[in-house]
């Protein structure tokens, strides 16, 4: 568990080894607000404390539904909210064995995807945020490299901040780097899950079209036609995933509107700022529905080009073989004639017979092949 108490630019940070001294002696600073963050297990283990020490600090308590969402890893991306705190589950970016919510509260493995390696970081957890007018908690899964990332960005831009920006108003601690309120800093880590998604797409994009060079080169048999499925499975899963993170900030937003105008915890430019930042995340969101869509669409358009290719690719074999065979045809004729057991057959018992039947089943098949080529039978296809 870390605790870290946050006013202006500067941010101080507490580690909890022993959960219960650390949220008994917790407090909010007099100004700014606090940030709680832990684990999944952590926050099982702890549940009583923890509702205890949101009593102390901001009057109220989890709702127990709300306590389930937290603790259930299965959850999809969701938005919720009571008079008192808004609930935020969103799902980020794993890599399969570091996040082992799922075995520990299940005690059962599960098998890793297969395919090649890229499709294995398609895997997500859900991180859940609670937003009081003071308090940010979180719960993660173990080892959470997102949110690590940022505390230690928190913590950098705090010590780089100088002591005239201490001073400052909120607006200069949002432009330093600090966020000025717990629903800013719950967006700015959303912001940094949705970043890893447009980070995936890119890998996403170069591994497809690897796939679709091989497709499309009449030169090599494609055979891992089992990694393409599991690419087309996973692209559909991160539709999925996308739509639901879509559609939480999109309820996150709408709440957002509806918050009364004469807030004292939230002044006038805190609000846009929140509405500004919101829609930007949603426009990321849109950005990897899109490019996501645009993925599954060219794998399945290049699937089809490749069997499309490979029917053309036979019918030309077989004209070709047809056009052969027609040549062939009247020179089988030539030779199965004068290839009768009869007595008397013209030009049998010419000294120049043989040379006149190959003459003129020479110029049967040039004839004929002349023929095709002016037909375009015979040509060959230029790729």
């Amino acid at each position: 568990m870390r605790l870290f108490s946050i006013h202006g630019n500067q941010v101080s940070e507490t580690r909890a080894n022993d959960l219960l001294p650390a949220l008994d002696d917790v407090c909010l600073p007099a100004q700014g607000y606090l940030w709680i963050s832990c684990t999944r297990l952590e926050f099982d283990q702890a549940q009583a404390q923890i509702q205890t020490a949101l009593q102390r600090l901001c009057t109220l308590q989890l709702v127990d539904l709300h306590v389930s969402d937290l603790l259930n890893a299965q959850l999809p991306s969701r938005y919720d909210f009571t008079s008192q705190y808004d609930l935020l589950v969103f799902r980020r970016l794993s890599a399969r064995g570091a996040d082992s919510d799922a075995t520990t509260a299940t005690g059962l493995s599960v098998n890793p995807r297969g395919g090649p390696p890229i499709l294995r970081r398609i895997d997500t957890s859900p991180v859940g945020f609670v937003v009081f007018d003071r308090v940010l908690l979180s719960v993660h899964p173990q080892e959470c490299a997102v949110l690590d990332s940022y505390a230690q960005r928190l913590l950098t831009s705090s010590g780089a901040s100088s002591p005239e920006a201490t001073a400052g108003d909120s607006r200069s601690a949002g432009a330093r780097g600090v966020p000025a309120n717990p629903a800013d800093l719950m967006l700015r880590i959303v912001s940094h899950m949705v970043d890893g998604f447009l980070a995936l797409r890119r890998e996403l994009s170069t591994q497809l079209d690897h796939w679709q060079t091989e497709l499309l080169n009449p030169k090599t048999r494609f055979n891992n036609w089992a990694a393409l499925l599991d690419a087309r499975l996973a692209l559909h899963q991160l539709d999925e995933l996308c739509e639901d993170q879509h559609s939480a900030m999109q309820d996150w937003l709408e709440a957002l509107k509806t918050w009364p105008e004469n807030d004292s915890f939230l002044s006038p430019h805190a609000r846009d700022l929140l509405q500004v930042r919101s829609r930007d995340v949603l426009e990321h969101i849109e950005r990897v529905v899109h490019h996501v869509r645009r993925l599954e669409q060219n794998a399945e358009t290049a699937v089809q080009m490749h069997f499309n290719a490979q029917s053309h690719r036979t019918n030309e074999i077989m004209r070709t073989l047809t056009v052969l065979t027609a040549i062939f045809l009247p020179l089988n004729l030539i030779a199965g004639i004068f290839g009768m057991n009869f007595e008397f057959i013209p030009l049998l018992h010419r000294s120049n017979g043989f040379w006149l039947a190959m003459v003129s089943m020479a110029a049967t098949a040039g004839a004929l092949v002349a023929f095709f080529w002016r037909k375009r039978y015979l040509e060959r296809s230029t790729r």
